[in-house]
C-alpha cells in the first residue's frame, strides 16, 4: 500500500486531496483544498470521482479508514495514497 506522511504531503504541489469522512466532520476543518467525498459514495462510484491517470491522496480521520479505502480503489486500478495519521496526525503536525 503507498502511504504519506503529513511532512511529505506538505511538500507536494498540485495534488488532490480526498476527504473521505462525513460531510459534518469535514465541515469542522480539513487539510486545505481537500475536497470531501464521503467514503461510502467514493466506494460505491469510484469512476464517478476518480480517474485512472491521476493520483489522489486519501484523508479520513485517523489513517484507519483510509487504509481500506486505498486498498479497495487501489485493487481496482485507481492509484491513491493513504496519509498517514489522518486529520489527526494534521492537526498534531501544525
Amino acid at each position: 500500500m503507498n502511504s504519506i506522511s503529513i511532512k511529505e504531503l506538505a511538500n507536494k504541489q498540485d495534488i488532490t486531496i480526498i476527504d473521505i469522512r462525513p460531510n459534518h466532520e469535514y465541515q469542522y476543518g480539513t487539510i486545505p483544498n481537500a475536497i470531501n467525498i464521503p467514503a461510502i459514495k467514493l466506494i460505491s462510484s469510484p469512476t464517478k470521482y476518480l480517474e485512472k491517470n491521476k493520483t489522489y491522496y486519501i484523508l479520513c480521520q485517523s489513517g484507519r479508514q483510509s487504509i481500506d479505502i486505498v486498498n479497495t480503489l487501489n485493487i481496482q486500478g485507481f492509484h491513491t495514497v493513504n496519509i498517514i495519521g489522518g486529520y489527526n496526525n494534521y492537526l498534531l503536525s501544525k
